[in-house]
């Protein structure tokens, strides 16, 4: 039996707890929630790397620390630099602000020090 997307989230060992525990809580939610990560990245031509650049600036604007955390993690694996990344950091500081760009890249450089 192949397992659904939800029991591959909740037996991530790099995903935060709390997500875990929801996910285990509500499976539908998780494979509904995984499907549509997956539609939207096959939605387009960019490549899993650009998309993950994508979602870390997203993240950046929104103030998401742990999305963003989750989301280098699933850059570095597709191949991204830690200087494409943190380019893809600085480009919100003019639209966001210096604070939360900087908190940003703090919570990079805890990601680049872990590795992938």
């Amino acid at each position: 039996m192949t397992p659904s997307p939800a029991d591959n989230l909740k037996n991530s060992s790099k995903l935060p707890g709390t997500f875990k525990q929801f996910v285990a809580r509500f499976p539908e939610l998780g494979d509904a929630h995984e499907s549509v990560a997956q539609a939207a990245e096959a939605a387009g031509p960019l490549d899993k790397k650009m998309c993950m650049l994508v979602k870390v600036g997203i993240c950046v604007g929104a103030g998401l620390e742990s999305a963003l955390k989750a989301n280098i993690r699933k850059a570095m694996q597709a191949g991204a630099t830690e200087a494409e990344i943190e380019q893809a950091i600085v480009q919100a500081m003019n639209t966001v602000g210096f604070p939360r760009t900087v908190a940003a890249w703090s919570w990079a450089k805890q990601q680049f020090e872990r590795g992938v």
